[in-house]
């Protein structure tokens, strides 16, 4: 579990060959009944983002030992991204009951946070950072914190809580993640860059290297970005050749900075394994990217379907509306995701404003 946590932090994919072969071993030492490994084995197929398996080996732990929180939390976090909400919300209500500690209360958080509710979310997850008692706790609800706050459209108070969370932990990329984005919602570009810069430093996740390419690209900086995107194809090419399924990241990547039809194939492939609100909204954005709108409509649909306030997602949603020469619905989705964040995306953004304006001064 400590690899599993490991590679998580660093993005390294040679610590889950690690963790896999710790946990068979305890495995083939513990055949029977061994829950603890069971888990473990259902966090690394999570974590590897393949959530049948991890969901097999969480009904496996939660059979050998129904009372294990830890169980019926990697439970939880494989129906939601299998899309079977309910189940997941049933899994993280046995989980709290069993015990409401500080991983129990940030998966609680996160149902709220799916179904649109924001200020329920950011009350559990205030409860899980009080409960922590390890660093890595601590930092969790810290970054989620300040996420929930830019979401909202508060980058005041999301840069109070990357802040907090640094003093801690100065080298946790996730927070340094969260206070880059920050730092970009309130104007102070070159303390974001630094910011992203150094979370890529100690983890080149996708989502940071796009993160970063996309503020250096609103800015006019197009030879830094494309660094930026180069090291994304990299990765790409290697998640290719290991037959992963693609995530959404790179999803979105591919659609707005690649090739349209080739995100479609991929959003194609990741849908069918991993149904999840944000895989529907990757699929909406390259399906209407390839010009495919209407069958984009229909997944934009589904990415809102729970309630879920994403700016990015209704100014998805809105793109395909205008596409389809709805420009009332446009309008509704675009002032929904100025008013959930008015700073959502360095480039969506700025678009949100000018492809309404331009919609009012037409009518």
């Amino acid at each position: 579990m400590a690899y599993v946590q490991q590679a998580r932090a660093t993005a390294d994919p040679a610590t889950y060959a690690r963790a896999q072969s710790a946990l068979q071993k305890s495995l083939e030492l513990q055949p029977a009944d061994n829950y603890q490994a069971q888990t473990g084995m259902g966090a690394l197929q999570a974590a590897r983002h393949d959530f049948t398996s991890a969901l097999n080996w969480a009904k496996k732990a939660t059979a050998s030992n129904p009372s294990s929180p830890a169980a019926h939390g990697v439970l939880a976090d494989a129906y939601t991204q299998l899309g079977q909400y309910e189940a997941s919300f049933r899994a993280v209500q046995r989980m709290t009951d069993l015990r409401p500690d500080a991983a129990s209360l940030a998966r609680a958080s996160y149902t709220w946070e799916l179904r649109g509710e924001t200020a329920r979310a950011r009350e559990l997850m205030t409860r899980s950072l009080k409960a922590a008692s390890a660093t890595a706790d601590t930092s969790f609800a810290h970054t989620h914190l300040a996420l929930l706050a830019l979401e909202t459209g508060d980058p005041t108070t999301a840069l109070r809580e990357a802040e907090t969370g640094l003093r801690a932990a100065p080298r946790d990329s996730a927070l340094l993640e969260a206070r880059a984005r920050a730092h970009a919602a309130s104007g102070n570009m070159r303390q974001a860059v630094d910011d992203y810069t150094a979370a890529i430093a100690i983890a080149p996740l996708p989502h940071y290297l796009l993160g970063l390419g996309e503020l250096q690209q609103s800015q006019g900086r197009r030879e830094q970005a494309e660094a930026q995107y180069e090291l994304l194809r990299a990765q790409e090419r290697l998640r290719a050749a290991s037959g992963a399924p693609a995530d959404v990241d790179a999803i979105l990547f591919e659609a707005d900075h690649g090739r349209p039809l080739r995100a479609v194939a991929m959003a194609e492939a990741a849908c069918r394994t991993r149904p999840f609100i944000a895989v529907h909204d990757a699929y909406a954005w390259a399906l209407h990217k390839a010009g495919r709108h209407a069958q984009a409509l229909a997944h934009a649909n589904q990415s809102l379907a729970l309630g879920t306030r994403s700016a990015l997602f209704h100014y998805h949603r809105a793109k395909i509306h205008q596409a389809l020469g709805d420009t009332n619905a446009a309008n509704r989705d675009l002032k929904r995701a100025l008013t959930i964040d008015p700073h959502f995306h360095p480039l969506h953004a700025p678009d949100a404003h000018t492809t309404l304006r331009r919609n009012d001064a037409t009518r």
